[in-house]
């Protein structure tokens, strides 16, 4: 079962053709999407949409590079939105959230501080209503560790992994699974690829994080940043299945068991 992770299938970069999007996924071999909030802003969108199509799933949170633009009471919002959504056979649990200490502004103290404390309180939340998460590691892999280890009965998935083996074990002894897409796919990217090989398989689920992380062959000559969408999942897992040696159809149902187990609420009906 070809299950993408997580796809930002609200973004504007879709606005023009979602329709058409989805429906190529589905002709794709895709059973389910996961579309994750990013801000206060579009939980409701995420959630309309999800409801719009066969195999719609999402997520709920606040996401790292929002959180500068975030108030505090976003956070009770937040908490009260989840708690309605628990109804809702569609929402799967808190996402996108986590630590990014990529851009220089990010890693400023009084910035650095704000995003751990947006990210705990999240944490928080996923203890209290027992929901997996979806956490966004960027450049910050060992603090986000340390966070979730505060916490070690929420599990989730690391959202386009790419740490270390050491970071990749810690991931998966806390009850993570590890997020592969595009970047995997490039020649260039040695370390990701070496991951993508030998991490369990029963550890790895697929994603696209669409319309970002274009796998290789979307590059064209002349177009600076090519749309990414959810259909291309099909052929992220057929290179992966490539790399490790294994039959795609493997790949499809093992990722696919992988990512309902760790969302538990995702209960795709075939």
């Amino acid at each position: 079962m070809l299950i993408d992770t997580h796809c930002h299938l609200d973004a504007a970069e879709f606005s023009t053709d979602r329709d058409t999007v989805i429906k190529r996924a589905g002709c794709a071999g895709v059973s389910a999407i996961v579309i994750p909030a990013v801000n206060r802003a579009n939980c409701v969108a995420v959630c309309e949409l999800a409801w719009r199509f066969a195999g719609g799933y999402y997520a709920l949170g606040i996401h790292p590079m929002a959180v500068p633009d975030a108030q505090e009471e976003d956070l009770d919002w937040l908490e009260q939105r989840l708690e309605a959504a628990m109804e809702d056979e569609r929402f799967v649990g808190i996402g996108e959230i986590g630590l990014d200490f990529f851009f220089p502004s990010l890693k400023e103290p009084a910035m650095r501080d704000k995003q751990v404390r947006f990210f705990d309180a999240q944490l928080k939340m996923a203890q209290r209503f027992d929901l997996p998460v979806i956490v966004h590691v960027r450049r910050s892999q060992d603090d986000v560790l340390k966070y979730l280890r505060r916490r070690p009965e929420v599990r989730g998935i690391a959202h386009a992994f790419n740490g270390s083996f050491q970071q990749a074990d810690q991931f998966i002894e806390q009850g993570f699974a590890l997020g592969f897409g595009g970047a995997m796919t490039f020649d260039r990217a040695l370390q990701i690829r070496r991951l993508a090989t030998r991490v369990p398989l029963e550890s790895i689920v697929l994603e696209t994080d669409a319309p970002d992380i274009p796998p290789a062959w979307l590059g064209q000559p002349g177009k600076e940043r090519p749309r990414n969408e959810p259909a291309q999942v099909a052929r992220i897992g057929r290179e992966l299945a490539r790399l490790r040696g294994v039959p795609y159809e493997e790949i499809a149902a093992v990722t696919g068991a992988n990512a309902q187990r760790v969302l538990p609420r995702l209960s795709v009906r075939r």
